[in-house]
Parts: structure tokens; C-alpha cells; sequence
């Protein structure tokens, strides 16, 4: 991890969390331990332990941008992201941040489901990888500079 935390099992958070430090900004970092489609168990539980006033940030994938490409959106529906929805569901509203990183359109007719589930190829890894580097940027970038600077900066990158 960039910030020198390791991510640890928390019993009762149904996550993997670790705290960090982003300037003067405590910054706690999880990564679900469910199923995609009950990720929201996790982060109903991540926000719980935060605390009132804590802000969500939830970094997904997104099928509606192309592969790579990493965007920064405050609240909206889920696009027919089934991890969205769950959060959704748990936390009684879509109001919370979204990094969201391009994955693509899948191929012909194949379904949406079985495309974000396929291990992408060597190329797309690549790619993805970057798109990971940049996803984190956007966070650090939330948290020191706030959303609409943020937002200007990442949403505006090619």
C-alpha cells in the first residue's frame, strides 16, 4: 500500500481496514471481504466504526467508461452495479463519493455480469493497473484538496 499500511482483518467489520494518514486527514481503507452483491454489509459496518460525519468514498468498477479511464462522481444511481446497490440498500441512500474506474463495455451480447467476473487479459491488466494508481490519486486528491478541485482535476484527466 503507497502509505506504508497493511490491510488487516477486523472482526464485526466483514473487511479488511487499515488507517492512514493523508495530511491532516485520517483516512480509514478497507476492502470488503463479502460477495460483490453483499458488499454493502462491509461498508454499512466501515461506516458505523467511522462515525458520524465520516465521508464514503467507494472506488468500483464501471462498465459506462472505457477501460482505464477513472472518474469521480458525488452520489447517483448504480448503474446496474449490484455492489452499488447493496451499499445502497445498507446505508438507506446513494449519497456518498464514487471513484469509478472504466472497465469497459463487454463484447457483443455478452452479459455485463459475466464480463466484470472474467479475468481481463494481459493488455487490459496493464491498463488496469494504472487505472488503480489513478483511483487512488483521486482519493488523496478528495482528501487534501476537496471534491470540486478534485473533480476538476481527475474528471478533466484523458
Amino acid at each position: 500500500m503507497r502509505h506504508g499500511a497493511r490491510l488487516k482483518n477486523e472482526k464485526g467489520l466483514f473487511a479488511q481496514a487499515c488507517e492512514i494518514r493523508i495530511g491532516d486527514h485520517r483516512v480509514l481503507v478497507a476492502v470488503p471481504q463479502t460477495f460483490m452483491n453483499e458488499s454493502g454489509q462491509a461498508v454499512a459496518s466501515l461506516v458505523r466504526r467511522a462515525g458520524e460525519g465520516a465521508r464514503l468514498i467507494v472506488i468500483h468498477d464501471e462498465l459506462d467508461l472505457p477501460t482505464g479511464r477513472v472518474k469521480i462522481k458525488d452520489g447517483g444511481g448504480s448503474a446496474g452495479n449490484n455492489g452499488l446497490k447493496s451499499i445502497d440498500a445498507h446505508l438507506h441512500t446513494n449519497e456518498y463519493l464514487r471513484v469509478r474506474v472504466g472497465i469497459g463495455k463487454p463484447p457483443g451480447r455478452q452479459p455485463g455480469a459475466d464480463y466484470v467476473l472474467k479475468k481481463p487479459g494481459a493488455a487490459e491488466r496493464a491498463v488496469l493497473v494504472d487505472a488503480i494508481d489513478a483511483a487512488a490519486d483521486a482519493v488523496e486528491a478528495i482528501v487534501a484538496d476537496g471534491l470540486e478541485m478534485a473533480m476538476n482535476r481527475i474528471n478533466a484527466a484523458g
